[in-house]
């Protein structure tokens, strides 16, 4: 799985500084990272697509290399500030992908700013207003992560005290082998996350669930819906795929939906299943 190398790069988007990865040529597609990650949890399936893609792989706000903001992150700003990217970088329109929290950053882009998201494909992620109606005690176990991320200073303070054993925590847990991700991708993640600031931004990105939610009910209220074609893929082993009926909820917000699980497979997708993700993606971005 090779292709053209992505070179480095950093720009003044939106007010913040993004940095990001970029390579190849042809038609654009934005890669959006979850969390705890980075870009670099792309590093399996960008070079592949960028043997005939031009490939966008930022580190959102607050993450990676990024600047680390005391506010804005919300996903109706995170989505402005890789629009104002894009379009630094000269595109108009973008194929989006986007993965855990990156598929909600991917999702509110492609309704605030629906001229712009060619195709849209969210990986390992439901529509959040659909998961919250759902939060039941099963899924509230499961999600327990999600509700402890909202409380204010308390996960900083708990995990800042070992964010390597809390990372690996949920870097091993949710991948179907169990076996976790390779040690250099792992010591990667505690690296950005281990610098000042990420565990804030991280944290925070859970805690505009409120704001996100407001939007998401306004969304819904007015009729507003995904008009792109939508392609949904999640692991099979994991919590979507043997919780949620993945592709009803996202017809519930799209009006053009196709996807499937992946066998053998939890949530960290592109780093499990490389290779059938690219797949899917050349197929879909194809059918533009």
């Amino acid at each position: 799985m090779t292709g053209p190398a992505l070179v480095p790069d950093t720009l003044v988007a939106n007010g913040v500084r993004l940095h990001f990865r970029r390579g190849g040529s042809g038609p654009p597609v934005v890669l959006l990272h979850g969390w705890p990650q980075t870009g670099h949890c792309w590093r399996h399936v960008a070079g592949p697509l960028a043997a005939d893609h031009t490939v966008i792989v930022p580190d959102l706000r607050g993450y990676g290399a990024s600047d680390k903001p005391t506010s804005g992150m919300d996903k109706r700003t995170m989505a402005a500030d890789v629009s104002a990217l894009v379009r630094h970088l000269g595109f108009d329109r973008v194929a989006v992908v986007g993965h855990d929290r990156g598929g909600r950053v991917a999702h509110r882009w492609a309704l605030d700013r629906p001229e712009e998201v060619t195709r849209l494909a969210v990986l390992d992620i439901a529509p959040t207003r659909a998961t919250w109606q759902r939060m039941d005690a099963e899924l509230g176990a499961k999600y327990w992560h999600w509700l402890f991320h909202l409380q204010p200073d308390l996960p900083e303070r708990l995990a800042g005290a070992d964010v390597e054993g809390y990372l690996r925590y949920f870097l091993e847990k949710w991948t179907y082998a169990r076996e976790g991700l390779e040690p250099s991708a792992i010591a990667e993640y505690v690296r950005a996350f281990s610098q000042p600031g990420a565990l804030r931004c991280g944290f925070d990105d859970y805690r505009a669930d409120a704001v996100d939610s407001r939007h998401d009910e306004e969304d819904f209220g007015a009729g507003r819906r995904v008009t792109q074609p939508l392609l949904a893929l999640w692991g099979a082993e994991g919590v979507m795929g043997q919780t949620l009926p993945m592709l009803d909820l996202w017809r519930e917000y799209a009006d053009d939906v196709s996807g499937r699980g992946i066998e053998r497979c939890a949530h960290f997708v592109p780093e499990e299943r490389p290779q059938e993700v690219i797949e899917e993606l050349r197929t879909f971005l194809a059918e533009a």
